[in-house]
């Protein structure tokens, strides 16, 4: 009995650090998935003048998950040290809520990501459509093409008919004046009137980087949020498992405390135990107060044959 005993603590203790370890798994994860969401959020931020304001919801939601597993994995981390069997089967469900929005999540990034390539082209050729007129645009669009060294959308000559200096004129490809954020290399013509010229110009237009960044930010949430949501649905699974094998353990633990009760003859009575009266535990049968010298003293007669 001692070593069923002996195996069920064990097993108790066995589901109880695993139930641990997973929670601090997932809780790294989340923090995970915070960086993640956060950053991606930060590039969207910066480059909001070409991103529909949809494209922000994914990554929201990324780092809302995050914070939502940490409370879930503390919440398993608590149940697991006080062996609380209801905690841990309400730890189970709510990684199966969180699983579900992980699922969203992928799902709305993998449609964000087939619709980057249209929504790039309309909104750069706006962007530049409205660069005199708009400051918020300018900004917008310099940092673009500062940042990432590029110009205009497909190439440098997209700005023949878009931009200021360049309107009513007849310039061939190569002489187009463009914005001097497309500049890599800046000089001043100190023969006229110290005016900044653009000594080299980006070759490459901006919209493939553009799509890359975009394209492989969706990516990111799409895979990151699907690789977490089936690791989720085997922590479910883990999390239910170990409830019904501590719930398991408890009930086999307290059938060998009753049954070691019943065999003891221990009686609880105002939380003290004390031995049955006509117990082999005394050693002796007490008499009831009507049959006190009632009965004649026994005499001891030998059954077996004396030995001479």
């Amino acid at each position: 009995m001692a070593n069923r005993d002996l195996q069920l603590n064990s097993g108790m203790k066995c589901a109880k650090y695993m139930l641990i370890i997973v929670s601090f798994m997932f809780a790294l994860t989340a923090i995970l998935l915070i960086m993640v969401g956060t950053t991606i959020q930060t590039i969207f931020g910066d480059l909001s003048l070409f991103i529909d304001g949809h494209f922000a919801s994914p990554p929201a939601l990324l780092i809302a998950i995050g914070f939502i597993l940490i409370a879930v994995a503390t919440l398993g981390a608590y149940g697991a040290v006080k062996e609380s069997v209801m905690v841990i089967n309400l730890y189970g469900v709510c990684l199966f809520l969180v699983f579900i929005l992980e699922v969203s999540a992928a799902i709305a990034a993998f449609v964000m990501q087939s619709q980057v390539r249209g929504m790039l082209v309309r909104t750069m050729h706006q962007a530049l459509e409205q660069y005199d007129s708009d400051p918020y645009v300018q900004a917008g669009v310099d940092l673009m093409q500062s940042e990432l060294q590029c110009c205009g959308v497909d190439q440098p000559e997209d700005w023949k008919d878009n931009y200021g200096p360049n309107k009513n004129l007849t310039l061939g490809s190569d002489d187009v004046v463009v914005p001097n954020s497309c500049c890599g290399k800046l000089g001043q013509d100190f023969d006229e009137t110290y005016q900044v010229t653009c000594e080299v110009t980006f070759d490459y237009g901006c919209f493939r980087k553009m799509n890359f960044i975009v394209s492989q930010s969706a990516m990111l949430i799409a895979t990151g949020a699907t690789t977490v949501a089936f690791v989720q649905l085997l922590g479910v699974l883990c999390a239910f498992m170990l409830a019904k094998t501590l719930r398991r353990n408890k009930s086999l633990r307290e059938a060998r405390r009753w049954q070691l009760q019943q065999s003891l003859g221990v009686l609880i009575s105002g939380g003290k135990m004390a031995p049955p009266q006509n117990s082999a535990v005394t050693g002796y049968q007490q008499l009831e107060n009507g049959d006190q010298g009632t009965h004649e003293p026994y005499t001891y007669t030998p059954q077996s044959p004396s030995v001479n």
